[in-house]
This record gives C-alpha cells, sequence and structure tokens, in this order.
C-alpha cells in the first residue's frame, strides 16, 4: 500500500511505503520504512491502492512531520541530501582569530566614530583586512577610524597586558557550527550551566567625557593588531569602572572592573 500526506503552510508531500491498511496502527507503531519528498497541494490526504482514502487529523499530521524532520535530519538536508546549515557567529574583540575549534570567516582591526566627533555612529566594527573599498568623495562626514587601546598606568583592567597602550585593536568574525545561540553576559567571567564559553574578558568602551559608544567584551588576552604604535586616537577602549548607588551593591562592588564572557550552546 502506497501512503501520500501533505502538510498544511509547508508544500510537500511526505510518501511512505506499508502494508497495513490500519492509518492509525501506521501512526502508533512509527512503522515508516520508507520517506520520499515532493511538491504538494496544503491539504492532508491518505491514498491507498485498492482502498479508500483517510483523511489525516491534525495531530497525526503532527506525527508525520516530526519523524520526517528527525529521520532526514540524521542523514543530512531535506531535499538535498546535504546538511542542514547550523551554527552561530560571533565577534572576537582584541584578538586576531577563534578559539581552538572554531571556524575563521575572517580576521581584521577594530573600526569605530572618533572620540571626538559629537555625532555620528556609536557602535564599534570588525572591519575586515580585506575591504572592497568605495569610491573617492570629496565632502567631509569622516566617521570611521582606526581604534586604539587607551591602558597603560590607568584604565587597565587586573590581568590585561598593559604593554598595548596606543595600539591599534584587532578582531575576528568566528563561525562555531556546533552551537546555535550566543550571548554576552556582562559582570561574569564563567556561563551559567548548560552554555560553554566561547572567551572571556573584560567590558571596555570610550572615556566617559568623549562620545558615546557600545560596551565590547575585550578578550582577556587581549593582542595588539601590529606593532604599530604612535598615537593616532580615533575610536578609544578604556577599561570601565562601576559606581555604586543606582547600581545595587551589593551584589555588585564598587570601583571594580567588570569582567564579561560569552556563551553559546
Amino acid at each position: 500500500m502506497l501512503i501520500s500526506s501533505t502538510t498544511p503552510y509547508t508544500d510537500f508531500t511526505v510518501t511512505f511505503c506499508c502494508d497495513n491498511k490500519r492509518i492509525k496502527e501506521v501512526l502508533a507503531n512509527m512503522f515508516l520504512p520508507c520517506i520520499v519528498v515532493g511538491i504538494a497541494t496544503s491539504l492532508v490526504l491518505v491514498q491507498c491502492h485498492d482502498c479508500k482514502d483517510y483523511d489525516l487529523s491534525a495531530s497525526d499530521q503532527s506525527f508525520l512531520m516530526k519523524h520526517y524532520l528527525i529521520t532526514t535530519r540524521k542523514d543530512g538536508g531535506l531535499s538535498t541530501g546535504k546538511p542542514i546549515a547550523s551554527g552561530v557567529t560571533y565577534i572576537r574583540w582584541g584578538k586576531k582569530g577563534c578559539p581552538k575549534g572554531v571556524d575563521m570567516v575572517y580576521t581584521g582591526q577594530v573600526g569605530g566614530n572618533d572620540n571626538g566627533n559629537k555625532a555620528g555612529g556609536v557602535n564599534y566594527l570588525c572591519l575586515p583586512n580585506d575591504p572592497e573599498n568605495g569610491e573617492s568623495q570629496k565632502d567631509d562626514n569622516a566617521q570611521l577610524f582606526g581604534t586604539e587601546y587607551q591602558i597603560g598606568s590607568s584604565y587597565t583592567p587586573s590581568g590585561m597586558k598593559a604593554d598595548i597602550f596606543n595600539k591599534e585593536v584587532p578582531c575576528a568574525m568566528c563561525f562555531q557550527r556546533r552551537r546555535s545561540v550566543h550571548m554576552m553576559i556582562p559582570g561574569r567571567k564563567t556561563c551559567y550551566k548548560g552554555w560553554t564559553s566561547e572567551y572571556s574578558g573584560f567590558l571596555m568602551t570610550d572615556y566617559k567625557a568623549h562620545s558615546s559608544k557600545d560596551y565590547l567584551c575585550v578578550d582577556k588576552d587581549a593582542e595588539p593588531y601590529d606593532n604599530k604604535g604612535s598615537n593616532e586616537d580615533g575610536a578609544l577602549l578604556y577599561g570601565i569602572r562601576t559606581k555604586c548607588g543606582s547600581l545595587r551593591c551589593p551584589p555588585y562592588k564598587d570601583a571594580t572592573d567588570v569582567r564579561c564572557v560569552v556563551c553559546a550552546k
């Protein structure tokens, strides 16, 4: 007997072979020896050779779909036979490469708006080392600069190297194939249960009297982009401190570094 089923909203048919004419028994026993995919309509219909047609209930449709997805995902994609695309991307700020076992999409340097500009962009960017540049223009609206570490005798998070003062900041775009979601947790150096740490570091941003910028989780083992040490400014990165008051202490403490961790699962 040949049984064909199409599911609402998906526009494809699940076809399988069985020797039992009782559809409910097929579903209950998970007797699905073979599955084929094809284009179809949006109504569910079971057609049998030498027997009448059957309408599948919504629960039966759901059962068929779940079994179909589980079966196909074990071997690869829905129709091509290739693995289903998955994974998650994140930026590792302050490093040229990605953690071990994680693919690197590209490496580059951190860019952002100049610390003296009163308006414009506020986010830092991970700029690739192989840009496809636009056309030269005469009007002046320069908002994309390199980014320098401003950590030396002061504003240096505990444990971070202080010999990168006035050095440009690198970054890497990373692709973690074995995870599907990620998050950055401020105020912690470890992930919560069920999550895996990709890297940990310290929250950094521009100085409080400069133009506003986003917070970045900069790797605790931050390195320079290159060996140039001239003071070119542009966008800047300082270690930040906590301030008790509206920030409740405890659980926080006053005037401390702020740790951070990037977690995935």
